[in-house]
């Protein structure tokens, strides 16, 4: 048993929208949250996101599912097919990539700009503040076939609350510059099981929720 109910509750009284993360849970999870009112889903990999998901003309109504995990530019087409959304973007060269497939199919595909907000080598996403403006400047003049919608950061690796609370501030005030790029721009998608309350206080409008929705992975 999901417990979508209750954490979607709580995030829609804030005015955020919840994403349910299944990445790793099989399509009868997806099926039993859908049943309790979830109704957007995120994966992390495309392969999964092929194996796990009916195609999108053929999904119960209203199913949509993000991609949120990092994308490989030789998975990108596949991607733009499949995806209602790719939440990772996090090189000028991805874009490029997204917008001739996107193009190939006549397809506007939605995406959200990531950005390292932790400064963490490991991670992905954008290394900083310009680097991610001039991205953003280069979609909304160059990509027809992509609408940048907004941010999006994962916070810093291991639950430490200040660290946390440094990352979502500086994100929140990169989007609130990106704003202005465009009328589209309107997600800020920041907090996970571990610390989404905390996102939402720098203004998150979407969180994107697994473990505390359905369990432990396998």
């Amino acid at each position: 048993m999901t417990r979508y109910k209750e954490i979607a509750r709580e995030v829609e009284a804030s005015g955020a929208t919840l994403v349910a993360v299944s990445k790793m849970h099989p399509y009868d999870a997806v099926l039993e949250a859908y049943a309790d009112g979830a109704r957007i889903f995120g994966e992390n990999r495309v392969q999964e996101l092929e194996a796990k998901f009916p195609l999108p003309a053929e999904r119960p109504e209203g199913m949509i599912v993000y991609l949120i995990g990092q994308l490989q530019r030789n998975k990108v087409r596949k991607a733009v097919a499949l995806a209602d959304r790719i939440e990772s973007v996090d090189s000028l060269p991805l874009i490029e990539k997204i917008e001739k497939e996107a193009a190939a199919i006549g397809r506007r595909i939605d995406i959200l700009l990531e950005i390292n907000s932790g400064g963490e080598e490991q991670k992905a996403g954008f290394r900083s503040e310009e680097e991610t403006l001039e991205a953003a400047s280069f979609i909304i003049s160059s990509c027809p076939h992509i609408r940048l919608r907004g941010l999006m950061t994962v916070g810093p690796l291991g639950f430490d609350e200040e660290r946390n609370r440094r990352a979502f501030s500086y994100t929140q005030s990169v989007f609130e510059r990106m704003k202005g790029l465009s009328d589209d721009i309107d997600v800020l998608s920041m907090g996970m099981s571990s610390d989404w309350r905390t996102a939402l206080e720098y203004g998150s409008t979407e969180v994107r929720i697994g473990t505390a929705i359905f369990g432990e992975r396998s």
